[in-house]
């Protein structure tokens, strides 16, 4: 089957098949993108990030998954100040994000095995296709609302505070 249609329902290859394929687009996805999960059903948690004399909380979702992580925050048209999505490789290595179907600038923390912000890509410009990231190996990756690591005063050199560094 052609790549274009792998993830595609039965039905909406049926429906494209037939001349319907506008009808089948998914509301939030274009066509050949996989199937939108309800960030609801992402797991969920919290995480800590200690600046330089204070301590940030934020609420978090966990892209643990291939198909999580490949969906990301894509769709979403509003985040909330305290909130943001945690992307863990099992290993630590090289890292590059993209914007595509991002509605909204995003601040982009890429982190260290020990917790250590190495690098923060801030307010990333919606629905480029341009590669984010920096040329070295890290854990994790914390995706934030644009603007919210200058507002919070959070650097490189911070450290953050979840069980995926231990």
């Amino acid at each position: 089957m052609n790549r274009r249609f792998r993830w595609m329902s039965a039905l909406g290859l049926a429906l494209l098949l037939a001349g319907g394929g506008a009808a089948w687009a998914p509301a939030q996805g274009g066509m050949g993108d996989p199937p939108l999960q309800d960030l609801a059903t992402y797991p969920q948690g919290e995480l800590d990030i200690r600046t330089q004399g204070s301590s940030h909380r934020f609420r978090i979702w966990i892209a643990d998954t291939a198909s999580r992580q490949r969906q990301g925050l894509m769709f979403v048209r509003d985040l909330p100040a305290d909130q943001g999505m945690l992307f863990v490789n099992e290993a630590p290595r090289p890292s590059y994000f993209w914007m595509k179907n991002t509605y909204i600038p995003l601040d982009m923390l890429f982190i260290d095995a020990r917790g250590r912000i190495v690098a923060i890509f801030a307010n990333t410009t919606p629905h480029s296709l341009d590669p984010v990231g920096p040329d070295v190996p890290v854990k994790a990756i914390l995706e934030l609302r644009g603007g919210e690591a200058a507002r919070r005063g959070i650097r490189a050199g911070d450290r953050v505070l979840h069980s995926a560094f231990r």
